[in-house]
C-alpha cells in the first residue's frame, strides 16, 4: 500500500498575541497581515497544519534582513528541525523584534521544508511604524476618490 502524501495548511499568519514557548498552546492571531510595523516586541509569524506526516522531520528557517551581531556581520539565519509529532500537527513558525529596532526593517522570509521541499514559505515585510493608523491611508489616496456602488 502506497504511503498517503502529507496534508500541509496555512492555518494563519501575522501578527500574533505573546506567546510563550515554553506553554503546550499555540499564539492567537490578532491580525491577518505580510506588513508588520517596526514595533519592539511583536511577535509575527505563521502556524501551518501537518496532516499525514507523523515521525517526519521538517526543517523551518527565518531569513533576516542583515540584521548586524555584534560584531557588525550579518547574522546568520536562525533554523532548526522539528518532528511531526502527530497525524494532525499544529506548528508556530515566528519571530520578535528586538533594540535597537531600526535594523529589524525589511523583508523576512519564512519557511518550511519537509522532506527536503520547501512546502510553506511567508515573507513578511517589517515597515517603519507611522505616526498614526489613518496616516497611510490618506498618503496613499490623497485626491484620488473611488465611487462603490452596486450595478
Amino acid at each position: 500500500m502506497a504511503k498517503q502524501k502529507p496534508q500541509i495548511e496555512v492555518v494563519s499568519y501575522g501578527v500574533y498575541r505573546h506567546w510563550d514557548a515554553t506553554s503546550k498552546t499555540l499564539p492567537k492571531i490578532q491580525q491577518f497581515t505580510l506588513v508588520v510595523p517596526a514595533q519592539l516586541d511583536i511577535e509575527f509569524g505563521f502556524i501551518v497544519n501537518i496532516k499525514k506526516a507523523k515521525n517526519s522531520k521538517i526543517r523551518y528557517c527565518i531569513y533576516h534582513p542583515d540584521i548586524p551581531d555584534d560584531n557588525g556581520e550579518p547574522m546568520a539565519p536562525f533554523d532548526g528541525e522539528e518532528y511531526v509529532r502527530s497525524n494532525d500537527w499544529d506548528f508556530y513558525l515566528g519571530d520578535t523584534l528586538w533594540d535597537p529596532i531600526e535594523n529589524k526593517v525589511g523583508d523576512w522570509r519564512m519557511t518550511i521544508e519537509l522532506n527536503g521541499e520547501v512546502v510553506v514559505e511567508k515573507t513578511f515585510s517589517i515597515e517603519e511604524a507611522l505616526p498614526f493608523d489613518g496616516a497611510q491611508f490618506w498618503n496613499k489616496h490623497r485626491g484620488k476618490r473611488k465611487a462603490i456602488g452596486r450595478g
